[in-house]
């Protein structure tokens, strides 16, 4: 539950820290005072959206703290996300400068915004004062339906999220069968097209590498006789002449050797030219070699002259360079194979249809879900009603079938008969603002009577009732507390004086003549004082005295 909450700078509040306790405990003070200025602190701490609009004027910042004691899932979320619990608790931070920048803290650390929401979704559920006005939406009838169903069975929000990926999958595989249905004839015509150029393309069988292999062996046999030629010249100069370069050098070589005993100092001479010799030497032999493997071969050279051309010619055809027309066959083969796929109709409706099972399979069970919460839901509230004044009214929730759609199977509508023996009807064509605030108010309390969230704050969601009905409503409140840690800003004495404990909040001003918020704890005395003024108004008489005593003596 919350223990504490300080806030300091925000909007009109410049330094506050409050104590709460277990139970039921109320806010009140005059319209204007900044009572859901707290919810809305607390809400920032809890994660929510905020800009450099919530700090005081003429602050640096705002900083709003919140200590929570944890157990179960909140204590588990903790320990997962490597926050360590403190004193048993969790402590929230949120603190956000007059530039607009945000920073987050949980138990010291630094967290993100998101973090926040995720921890305070298990410690605290807020009520709205325009709850009421949600419930005639037609989505939100089925959001809070199927919030029951998961407190049911768990698994609802898995089938529910489970639907919702099978409608669209289905419906995916309905475009792709009706375009290709409206489109075969283009389809036919590009599948044709792409059947073409694949088989030009594997008549060709271009292979990676080959333009490269084909131009160089095309260069060699174009220019066999001018090769021929100059390697036949190049040997005969060196070993094949009637003087040979080859023999001179050696000639050379021996005669320099017999100088070497008259005058050591050509050795040196000696030593250089001997390993010419011996690579020109081996220069004959790689000339031999290369002449016994060159030849002319006109036959060859017309057929790698053929294959230069085509693979020029399909390159330019393909608008790709010849050294690219391996990687443009494998596309345009991929690509005729996804649209031989795509185009497989009778392939398409098998799988239309196997996902259209599939999904209707799980709406069927999300719809038998829905309607076992729907029954328990109707029967509460209905059971409510009748402490709301509303003797004789009845709650249904309405399981109209409609056309399968990422939500299910049918429209969730709430229906409502005001009195006995009357049909019940649409909520929003029937309930007068009244009977549609008691009825949000209801249903306010039975779903965060099934939730397992330790705290549950009621922000005016008693608006627009009055009487006996708001007595009933503090009643209703009350119970509440004993089971959760229940905060509510109200306006009704009767639902204050059914508190455990009491705040008011009130304006003041500082030295330097701003407006701030302050809030007090009220003792027994100053209750009377305020449940007096919330009765009476402005004039607090003695009459207002000892009606707010007498209420506050029924508790």
């Amino acid at each position: 539950m919350l223990r504490t909450l300080t806030i300091r700078d925000f909007v009109i509040v410049d330094a506050i820290e409050l104590e709460f306790a277990s139970g039921f405990s109320v806010f009140t003070g005059e319209t204007g005072a900044g009572k859901s200025i707290l919810i809305d602190a607390l809400q920032l701490a809890l994660g929510g959206r905020g800009d450099a609009s919530v700090v005081r004027e003429g602050a640096a910042k705002a900083d709003i703290t919140a200590d929570f004691s944890v157990d179960g899932a909140a204590a588990a979320w903790l320990e997962q996300n490597e926050f360590a619990i403190e004193d048993g608790g969790a402590l929230l931070r949120r603190v956000i400068d007059n530039a607009g920048r945000s920073k987050a803290f949980i138990n010291g650390i630094a967290a993100t915004a998101t973090q926040l929401r995720d921890l305070g979704d298990l410690l605290v559920d807020i009520h709205g004062q325009h709850a009421h006005q949600s419930l005639l939406k037609s989505d939100a009838q089925r959001a809070l339906l199927d919030n029951q169903s998961a407190l049911q069975d768990a698994g609802a929000v898995t089938l529910a999220q489970e639907v919702a990926a099978s409608h669209k999958q289905w419906r995916a595989l309905v475009r792709q069968r009706e375009e290709f249905e409206r489109d075969a004839k283009n389809v036919l015509i590009e599948r044709e097209r792409l059947e073409w150029q694949v088989g030009e393309l594997d008549k060709l069988a271009a292979k990676p590498g080959e333009w490269t292999e084909i131009s160089n062996e095309h260069s060699r046999l174009s220019h066999a006789a001018s090769l021929l030629e100059g390697a036949e010249e190049a040997l005969a100069a060196i070993s094949e002449s009637d003087d040979p370069i080859l023999s001179r050098l050696s000639s050379l070589n021996v005669k320099l050797g017999k100088l070497v005993d008259v005058d050591a100092e050509l050795q040196g001479v000696l030593d250089l030219m001997e390993p010419a010799r011996i690579q020109l030497q081996e220069a004959v032999y790689s000339l031999k070699a290369y002449l016994d493997r060159v030849e002319l071969d006109p036959e060859r050279l017309r057929q790698v002259d053929a294959r230069l051309e085509a693979l020029h010619s399909a390159a330019r055809k393909f608008r790709v360079t010849p050294d690219e027309l391996p990687q443009e066959h494998a596309a345009l083969a991929e690509k005729l194979r996804e649209m031989s796929d795509a185009s497989d109709i009778d392939g398409l409706r098998r799988q239309e249809e196997a996902v259209r099972a599939t999904y209707m399979e799980a709406a069927g069970r999300l719809s038998a879900m829905r309607a076992s919460a729907a029954k328990l839901l109707g029967a509460q509230v209905t059971a409510a009603m009748q402490e709301l004044s509303m003797s004789g009214g009845s709650f249904a929730v309405g399981l109209n079938p409609a056309e399968p759609s990422a939500a299910g199977l049918e429209q969730v509508e709430f229906l409502v008969a005001g009195h006995a023996g009357v049909a019940p009807r649409p909520l929003a064509k029937v309930a007068s603002g009244g009977e549609l605030a008691r009825i949000a108010l209801a249903i306010s309390v039975i779903t965060s009577n099934a939730t397992t969230t330790p705290t549950l704050i009621f922000d005016e969601v008693d608006s627009g009732i009055g009487g006996a009905v708001a007595e009933v409503v503090g009643r209703l409140l009350k119970r509440l507390g004993q089971q959760r840690q229940v905060l509510c800003v109200t306006h009704l004495p009767q639902v204050a004086s059914q508190a455990n404990q009491h705040f008011q909040v009130a304006k003041g001003t500082t030295d330097a003549g701003k407006t701030v918020s302050r809030i007090d704890v009220l003792d027994s005395k100053a209750r009377i004082e305020e449940v007096a003024r919330m009765l009476g108004g402005v004039e607090i008489t003695a009459t207002t005295r000892k009606h707010a005593r007498e209420l506050l003596a029924g508790v």
